[in-house]
């Protein structure tokens, strides 16, 4: 399983703000300094994970996102399912597309679902507090550029 660069920067999103104290607002041109994303590439996933109530944007001059819950509160495994495209491991997953020959017999299919649904299951299991465990020194990495 592959997590898309779009996901990823998600998750990094929901972190760079988590780690903030709660009043404290995020700007977009820090998190892309801080972790040497395109801007551009950060303005779509703000307004994607605005969208789906993770963080509060506050508009104008000294305007910026907060988190919109407490970190305990928001799934890792319910962001991810929310920006992910499409859990197409392999051509069979995607039955408009599927061209493959020995899907009805495959035995592989089977296989790679149960891992898809343990992988989401592991991530179901933890929130965004949990990787915010080591809040200090991910401030002192991400804060100091």
């Amino acid at each position: 399983m592959r997590m898309t660069m779009y996901t990823d920067f998600s998750l990094r999103v929901l972190m760079y703000v988590g780690a903030k104290e709660k009043s404290e607002l995020s700007t977009i041109q820090e998190i892309s300094t801080a972790y040497g994303i395109s801007k551009n590439h950060l303005m779509k996933v703000t307004y994607e994970l605005g969208k789906h109530g993770y963080i509060e944007t506050i508009r104008g001059r000294g305007g910026g996102i907060r988190l919109a819950f407490p970190p305990a509160s928001i799934n890792i495994g319910e962001v991810v399912r929310k920006t992910e495209d499409d859990f197409h491991l392999v051509e069979c997953f995607n039955c408009a597309a599927n061209r493959c020959v020995i899907t009805p017999v495959c035995k592989l299919r089977r296989v790679l679902h149960e891992a898809l649904v343990a992988y989401l299951a592991v991530l179901d299991t933890y929130t965004l507090q949990d990787l915010l465990s080591n809040k200090d020194e991910l401030g002192a990495i991400l804060f100091t550029k």
